[in-house]
């Protein structure tokens, strides 16, 4: 491999994970933590990318790592305009948007920005990879039953993609040649259906659609939401929370933390066996129903991310799909490395980046 060195950013609420990586394989990495009173100052989070900035270029330097032996700087994509798979390359228009919030103020839209902000005035590429925005999905996919709604393409697809490339490898295959179903198992969970390298298919992770998730309610039966807004005088805002960070295994259990959740099962726990057992059971619904979009086509049902760690988690549901293809584990997010894998193959001319 040609001896590319790439930093990474990948910031979260609180906290900026940084790596760099020569030759594909990991120099070093950090988790910046942001102390409330600082970030609290700044009253958007997109105000705050010139202090995430400053904060890693000062980690650099103590690491001894000169920024002008980057040969490239990828960051996370945020909350831009849907958008195939693929990387980018960080441009005017992504600044824009990024700058303005276009689809919601979160904190993966720094990505793109503190990486343009180090590479430019080096001269070398800013990227991004697979954002959440990602959208692949066929029009019957995007159907609900009611015409002023449409489903909407909002997940993992950082994960869901490197993991599918992953397996695909493992098959001896190009991920563009065969199908795939992909779980990533986090806070929140998002499970595609892979047609010859397009998510064709996926439930709206973010807003808390599929499978009960640990901060997630899944989707509900509508004639009980509805009662439950109406008879509850729910606002707008309480129902985002309630669904979406409130919802799911920590409505039911007080926690969303699984490896709480895990020793609790194992300490015999009932309630929180039959709980996870749901999460379970679910996830696998939504597995079953991805085949049958894929009509019966599965090369390899692959599971990743938090969860996966959990063997008896692992096993429920081995044990309700495995019928359907084999199942890969690649368990954690290994976001870092997907992202220097996006911008490696462009560098190496393996693949194109992407306009925005």
């Amino acid at each position: 491999m040609p001896e590319f060195r790439v930093l990474a950013v990948n910031p979260g609420s609180t906290s900026t994970k940084i790596a760099v990586y020569e030759k594909g394989k990991e120099l070093f990495s950090v988790n910046l933590t942001h102390p409330a009173e600082e970030i609290s100052k700044y009253p958007k989070i997109i105000d705050q990318y010139e202090f995430r900035r400053d904060v890693i270029l000062a980690t650099l330097k103590e690491r001894e790592i000169q920024t002008s032996s980057l040969s490239a700087v990828v960051g996370r994509g945020g909350l831009l305009r849907s958008i195939p798979g693929g990387t980018y390359k960080v441009n005017e228009k992504m600044l824009q948007d990024l700058h303005a919030g276009l689809q919601g103020e979160h904190a993966s839209n720094l990505g793109g920005l503190i990486a343009h902000s180090i590479a430019e005035p080096l001269g070398v590429p800013a990227f991004i990879v697979d954002p959440v925005v990602v959208d692949e999905m066929e029009t019957l996919a995007r159907y609900t039953g009611r015409p002023e709604i449409k489903r909407r393409s909002i997940f993992h697809a950082l994960n869901l993609k490197a993991a599918a490339r992953k397996a695909a490898g493992e098959l001896g295959k190009k991920y563009d040649e065969i199908n795939l179903i992909v779980a990533h198992l986090g806070s929140g969970i998002s499970i595609g259906a892979h047609k010859k390298g397009r998510v064709v298919d996926v439930n709206n992770a973010l807003n808390g659609d599929g499978p009960i998730a640990p901060e997630r309610a899944g989707s509900l039966p509508a004639w009980g939401l509805v009662s439950f807004v109406l008879d509850n005088g729910h606002s707008k805002q309480d129902m985002k929370k309630l669904l979406a960070g409130k919802g799911g295994v920590v409505a039911y259990l007080g926690t969303s933390d699984m490896r709480e959740v895990e020793n609790k099962v194992k300490a015999g726990d009932k309630k929180a066996a039959e709980v996870l057992g749901a999460v379970a059971y679910t996830c696998s619904k939504e597995i079953g129903s991805l085949a049958a979009v894929l009509e019966g086509k599965v090369d390899a049902i692959v599971l990743t991310g938090g969860l996966a760690y959990y063997k008896t988690f692992v096993e429920w549901i081995r044990k309700r799909v495995e019928f359907i293809a084999p199942l890969k584990v690649y368990a954690g997010e290994n976001e870092m490395q997907s992202l220097v894998e996006g911008a490696l193959r462009v560098l190496a001319g393996e693949e194109t980046a992407q306009e925005y």
